[in-house]
């Protein structure tokens, strides 16, 4: 949920519309369960959250950048950011 309020707080500011705010805030609240049970061949485990937040991220990042090309390159740095923050976390929290 932290990782989602990180990452809608700025969307928020900037006045999206809610479906964008609640499509993120979803996709951050999923994405922990699926980090943190994914095993990526030998892939070193401060880099699996950044790797799978990315690679889970690009769909949306690509239908997005049809429409507003300024925006793929926060959310490139976004996913990989909270997903190796989320990975981090889940290491040394459980």
């Amino acid at each position: 949920m932290i990782a989602g309020a990180i990452d809608i707080l700025p969307m928020i500011k900037m006045k999206l519309d809610r479906h964008s705010i609640a499509s993120a805030f979803v996709f951050y609240f999923i994405l922990p369960f699926v980090i943190l049970d994914i095993d990526l061949f030998g892939l070193a485990w401060w880099l699996k959250g950044g790797v799978t937040g990315l690679a889970m991220a690009l769909p949306i990042i690509i239908m997005v950048a049809e429409e507003d090309k300024k925006s793929a390159p926060p959310m490139l740095i976004m996913s990989a950011v909270l997903g190796t923050l989320i990975g981090i976390a889940g290491h040394f929290l459980l």
